[in-house]
């Protein structure tokens, strides 16, 4: 290198080899991220020219590996609805819809019988509310303790989540990125100084063999290697080595507590709520059995109002019209069950008692099961995103070569 003079044009053509591959490595590691994650939907014309975020567009697939490898072993729907407490959500429903119980009965008679209801003496009403609120907690009570010994034929814990994984990308693509944030930095940052280093080889090799395509290949090879070599730390040694006073494991797997609990909050903060269970109760595959159970516990409660006053009420209205009320007030009990649960506050407390116990079993996953979770991340078209990074690394190499080098193709 004598005839390179410091600081001369030559001098920083060579010193532009290791800064261009660095920028090369962190470029096609922050590109492979996100063209992972983004567009949520397809841009371009399909089938060949475009693109759609590996997860987005495969987020019934990718749902699914993420359930499998965590949901199906974290707990059962059973202990999910038994962490939620059946007595306090027993009370919650009562306290939240007492206060309404004139309003409700009055909603639904006049809606079914305006001109019997109107013309009721209003000592008589007031009899009628009382009767139901003081038939409500007991008959909730019931309700919610039937639904907790049912609670597996009523939902599908997996499915569920499943579902609203798959439908909604930006959540998919939320519970990715949180669980691994620290891992997507350390790709796109190891990028640039694992494309440095390259950079420095391909300095020595340029220097020795300053051959036409010298450059461009080592652009594919920069691109190719440092997301290859990131991916592979990442989730490599898959159980802890000792070498020495040093221990190795894959920077994922050794923040298993840490992801554990970010997984989990999302999980049951977003996802295992009371409302979005009652919600997969009431209008999931299993409705029909949800909504039988609800009327089975609320029509005696029509039975035990009219009172002695049954076969009076039977005269007014019929005996069809009276079997139609019972069903009436099932289906209003339903609708109620529909909005009960939107009190954020309420969900929140529940959500985080869900997830002590779901925490507590993540964190003791063995590490080939807690690598399922975010492997499927990567492993879907991996080696796509490679090419295209050292597909990028060549195009690089080839514009540094002409542009810097003032070299020509022809």
């Amino acid at each position: 290198m004598s005839d390179i003079e410091l600081f001369s044009p030559t001098f920083w053509q060579y010193a532009s080899i290791p800064l261009i591959a660095a920028l090369i490595g962190w470029f096609t590691n922050w590109l492979a991220i996100q063209m992972t994650f983004l567009p949520l939907e397809f841009k371009g014309i399909r089938p060949f020219f475009g693109w759609q975020g590996i997860i987005p567009s495969k987020s019934e697939k990718m749902a699914d590996m993420a359930v499998d490898a965590t949901i199906a072993k974290l707990g059962t729907i059973q202990e999910v609805f038994e962490q939620i407490d059946p007595n306090v959500l027993a009370e919650y429903i009562v306290s939240s819809n007492l206060p309404r119980i004139e309003e409700y009965v009055d909603e639904l008679m006049l809606e079914e019988y305006p001109t019997l209801w109107e013309n009721l003496p209003a000592t008589v009403k007031k009899m009628l509310y009382q009767r139901v609120t003081d038939s409500a907690p007991k008959l909730v009570d019931k309700l919610v303790q039937d639904i907790n010994h049912q609670v597996d034929s009523l939902i599908d814990l997996k499915g569920m989540v499943k579902a609203q994984l798959a439908q909604d990308k930006a959540l998919l693509n939320l519970l990715f990125q949180e669980c691994g944030d620290k891992e997507f930095r350390f790709i796109v940052n190891s990028g640039l100084w694992l494309g440095f280093l390259f950079g420095l080889i391909q300095t020595a090799l340029w220097f020795v063999f300053p051959s036409d395509w010298s450059l461009p290949i080592c652009g594919l090879i920069v691109g190719l290697g440092t997301n290859w070599i990131a991916l592979n730390v990442i989730f490599s040694p898959l159980n802890p080595k000792k070498i020495g006073p040093f221990t190795l494991q894959g920077l994922f797997l050794r923040r298993q507590k840490e992801v554990a609990g970010t997984f989990c909050r999302i999980i049951t903060h977003r996802i295992l709520t009371v409302e979005h269970i009652v919600d997969a109760m009431l209008n999931g595959p299993h409705r029909d059995r949800t909504r039988a159970l609800i009327q089975k516990h609320v029509k005696p409660i029509v039975d035990e109002v009219a009172g002695v006053g049954k076969p009076l009420t039977q005269i007014l209205i019929g005996p069809k019209g009276f079997a139609d009320l019972k069903h009436k007030v099932g289906e209003k009990a339903v609708a109620l069950s529909q909005t009960a649960f939107e009190d954020k506050l309420f969900n929140q407390e529940r959500a985080e008692a869900v997830e002590r116990i779901m925490r507590e079993r993540m964190e003791a996953l063995s590490p080939e099961e807690f690598q399922n979770l975010l492997r499927p991340c990567f492993q879907e078209d991996e080696l796509k995103l490679i090419l295209i990074g050292g597909g990028l690394g060549f195009l690089a190499g080839v514009a540094q070569f002409v542009w810097v080098f003032g070299g020509s193709l022809i």
